[in-house]
């Protein structure tokens, strides 16, 4: 059954891809901007900036110029960036893993703290610490992520000096050979735990600040499902058997309180790798936001629709993640 799944949203991945790649590609050349003279310069004469338009192909009719990005596309070819000059694959092959670490440590801060949380807070309802939970969700979700990260910047880096207050690694620090691009586990693999620490102590800030939303949607799903969940039959009937209090809430409640929650940290994490753009800039990380963000400023549309393409992508399987989660966590979706 989950190879049929894979194979299915694997074949539905294609036609996804294809209608983003359609919009974004429709969406960005409709801007009333033309892209050689961007490329040229504003002091470039009529001949430069027509033999750039030849050169990119961009004299062409547009359908054209969609269907040679299509062909280059199947080649795995995503174009050139109008920015760096540098072939699209390679800027994203640069900048991804910087993003898809920070969005796995975000969400790795808000699954640690938030299920214990829910739980905790569904358990002890209208206590003390359920009241903390309900804090931390409701200010999690209002506090802007900007507004949090200068703040933190001002206390943290520079009133305390006890956090960075951006980039990946401090200037100078000579990078490992890339293995993943994942700095914390590159230098895992070479044995490094001073560089591992290093990196950990640059993520601090900016997951915290991107995963603070997250944590607080998860700490809500948990809650509210771990509530419905204590209020059936059969939890009553386990409880009447005579089984531990422990044994009750992590092998009967919180399997099935975790079914709604793990549709929405799929969503979160989709919505950290393509909402990462303020944190990154304001932190100095090199990631596909940032990118994205200076490809915007610069009409790169190369790059804008590859990073769409990429974020279309990771929503798509991390949702194939999903599913397969939920045949695992629940035997009716198996017999199904």
């Amino acid at each position: 059954m989950v190879v049929r799944l894979v194979i299915r949203r694997l074949f539905f991945l294609v036609f996804v891809l294809l209608g983003l790649s359609l919009i974004t590609f429709t969406l960005s050349h409709v801007v009333p901007r033309d892209p050689a003279r961007i490329i040229a310069g504003p002091r470039a004469s009529p001949e430069a900036v027509e033999k750039i338009r030849k050169e990119y192909g961009l004299d062409q009719p547009l359908w054209r110029q969609y269907v040679r990005y299509l062909a280059g596309l199947v080649r795995f070819d995503l174009g050139k960036s109008l920015t760096s000059r540098r072939p699209v694959s390679e800027d994203l092959a640069r900048y991804l893993p910087a993003t898809v670490e920070l969005a796995l440590a975000s969400m790795a801060f808000a699954i640690a703290l938030g299920i214990p949380l829910g739980v905790l807070s569904a358990i002890r309802r209208n206590s003390l610490l359920d009241l903390f939970g309900r804090t931390i969700s409701i200010l999690g979700l209002s506090v802007p992520s900007f507004w949090l990260a200068l703040v933190l910047q001002f206390f943290l880096f520079a009133q305390l000096g006890l956090l960075p207050d951006g980039q990946r690694l401090p200037l100078g620090v000579r990078e490992l050979p890339h293995v993943t691009g994942l700095f914390t586990v590159d230098a895992l693999l070479a044995g490094d735990l001073r560089l591992f620490f290093l990196a950990v102590e640059h993520l601090l800030m900016p997951s915290f600040v991107l995963g603070l939303a997250a944590l607080a949607i998860v700490t809500r799903m948990v809650r509210s499902g771990m509530l419905e969940v204590l209020g059936q039959d059969y939890i009553r009937t386990a409880r009447a058997k005579g089984l531990q209090p422990r044994t009750v809430i992590l092998r009967h409640a919180l399997k099935n309180a975790l079914l709604p929650a793990v549709t929405v940290i799929g969503l979160q994490f989709g919505l950290l790798m393509g909402g990462a753009v303020l944190v990154e800039i304001i932190f100095s990380w090199p990631g596909i936001g940032r990118y994205a963000f200076q490809a915007i400023q610069n009409f790169d549309y190369n790059a804008v629709i590859s990073v769409t393409l990429v974020i279309g992508a990771v929503y798509v399987l991390v949702n194939l993640v999903v599913d397969i989660v939920y045949v695992l966590l629940d035997p009716r979706i198996r017999v199904t």
